[in-house]
């Protein structure tokens, strides 16, 4: 890949997706207000956090890619953001333990003033959680950046999810192969 790439996420788990991906970029962070209008569906969520964050850089990007992305979490309607206290968090694992939510991530990318925007949804399938479990995880993990309060990669990830239909590399927070498909379209 030959693009140069502006990622606009502290998101290590991004990153090293990236990294694993061979493609070159550098970190440049925006502050944006991720608050959505009523009545969107998930996917419409994700894509308009992303291009939000996309736009924050509409002037100041030559012949670099902006690479934005945002993750929710979505069980039965609701939304599952990142939680703001650790009972928090043990409140949105006890909500997904034992039950199907959707993952959604809403990419998008700004190269010479086009926005390009698409998103990819998993549904991940967690077994029963004991409240034990749940505790020592938020307790020793700490997921206050994951929205719905947990990482695939991590342990209660590893020892709770009984499968997945849909990208896990979506999960982690960046669907790779739809990234992929749509950087070499941009050559």
């Amino acid at each position: 890949m030959n693009k140069k790439i502006i990622l606009a996420s502290k998101s290590p788990r991004r990153q090293e997706l990236l990294r694993l991906m061979d493609i070159d970029f550098r970190i440049v962070l925006k502050e944006v207000d991720e608050s959505y209008p009523e009545g969107l569906t998930p996917e419409q969520i994700a894509v308009y956090i992303a291009t939000k964050k996309a736009e924050a850089f509409d002037e100041e990007v030559g012949d670099e890619v902006v690479l934005t992305a945002d993750t929710i979490v979505a069980i039965n309607g609701q939304i599952l953001g990142k939680p703001e206290t650790p009972a928090h968090a043990v409140e949105m694992l006890r909500t997904l333990s034992g039950s199907m939510h959707k993952v959604v991530t809403g990419v998008c990318l700004l190269h010479k003033g086009k926005y390009t925007s698409f998103y990819d949804v998993s549904e991940v399938h967690f077994r029963e959680l004991p409240d034990a479990e749940i505790k020592d995880y938020v307790d020793r993990y700490k997921p206050m950046d994951k929205a719905g309060s947990y990482g695939i990669q991590e342990r209660i990830g590893l020892i709770g999810i009984e499968r997945i239909n849909g990208s896990y590399t979506n999960v982690v927070g960046l669907p790779t192969e739809k990234l992929y498909r749509e950087l070499i379209i941009l050559r």
